[in-house]
């Protein structure tokens, strides 16, 4: 568990953030959360974006036709697991842009299936998020189920 938290540190300390503080008798998901946000997913964002260029770079730098089979085939692999990373990353991408107009459009930061404030603490540990804790739990207990 002590990864995730700190890649999240990670993302916000890219965006030059700090944990947000609630100061007392703050509204939820005012001007200034909102753009606490906005700033951590555009960070995170732009090093995505970053990653992916150097894959790219990366693999136009490194494409070589070996003339060992075996030395082609760990090449291959190697290319075939950055592109699968790359791939989920590309995903991410997507969903952090969603998530920025969701922010641009004054929604964020509430359950999309039962409407409550996701919270502060959570939507720092995971911006993507669109449910709260307990509509995510239901929902991944309902995934089990279908899958068994």
């Amino acid at each position: 568990m002590p990864t995730v938290k700190a890649k999240n540190l990670g993302v916000m300390a890219l965006a030059g953030v700090e944990p947000y503080v609630v100061k007392s008798g703050e509204e939820y998901m005012n001007g200034d959360q909102l753009n606490h946000f906005k700033k951590i997913l555009e960070a995170w964002r732009n090093q995505l974006r970053e990653e992916v260029d150097r894959t790219l770079s990366h693999m136009q730098d490194e494409a070589a036709n070996f003339p060992d089979p075996v030395d082609r085939a760990a090449q291959e692999e190697e290319f075939a697991l950055e592109l699968r990373t790359r791939d989920r990353e590309r995903k991410l991408i997507k969903k952090i842009e969603k998530t920025l107009v969701v922010i641009s459009e004054d929604d964020f930061g509430f359950c999309d299936t039962c409407g409550i404030e996701i919270g502060i603490r959570r939507l720092e540990a995971r911006p993507t998020a669109d449910q709260c804790i307990d509509c995510k739990t239901l929902s991944e207990i309902r995934e089990r189920q279908m899958a068994s």
